[in-house]
């Protein structure tokens, strides 16, 4: 069996070189564009999904998720973190990493939401982890209105494009930025 030390040596290993939060002001402005665009076609996808938009305490968006596989996996994604009413946060990432029969590659956004303020600080306070057992529910007409939050959070995936066979287990890890303003 796979143990969680051996994929956080393969996260690390694949994603040393990636940043949390876009280096220059026009990625800055690109993340942000790419953002808005995704919660629109989310909504469009799926208008339910408001709910959690005007309940949540927070959420994270990551407009463009790479994910590729040859037996072993990852994908890699930058993103936003906005607290209840759409105030931003700061940058995350996600990073993930899969072993087992995977093979392909596919883009995809995701969603993450979380149910109160301690979930929230939970994601911000870095190196949050999400387990192989956390499921996404694929977002179409309706999807929202029968999910429930798991572990104080919902996720929510989008696909866009690409073609994968996937039937592996592992696990997501998240790093959190504030933004400048925020920092002390």
């Amino acid at each position: 069996m796979v143990n969680r030390t051996y994929i956080s040596i393969l996260l690390l290993t694949v994603f040393a070189g990636c940043s949390t939060s876009p280096s220059q002001p026009g990625q800055r402005e690109q993340l942000h564009s790419d953002v808005q665009e995704a919660i629109g076609d989310f909504q469009r996808h799926d208008p339910t999904l408001r709910t959690y938009f005007e309940r949540s305490a927070g959420y994270a968006v990551f407009p463009k998720v790479l994910k590729g596989a040859f037996g072993l996996g990852g994908a890699y994604g930058q993103g936003m973190v906005f607290e209840k009413g759409g105030l931003f946060l700061g940058y995350c990432d996600m990073k993930q990493a899969t072993i087992g029969f995977s093979f392909g590659g596919e883009y995809f956004r995701e969603i993450i939401f979380f149910r109160s303020g301690q979930d929230l600080r939970t994601f911000l306070e870095g190196n949050f982890v999400m387990s192989a057992q956390a499921t996404a529910t694929v977002v179409s007409v309706g999807a929202a209105a029968k999910v429930d939050y798991q572990d104080g959070m919902a996720v929510f995936v989008l696909a866009d494009s690409g073609l994968m066979i996937d039937v592996s287990i592992g696990g997501q890890r998240f790093e959190f930025e504030p933004a400048p303003r925020l920092m002390n």
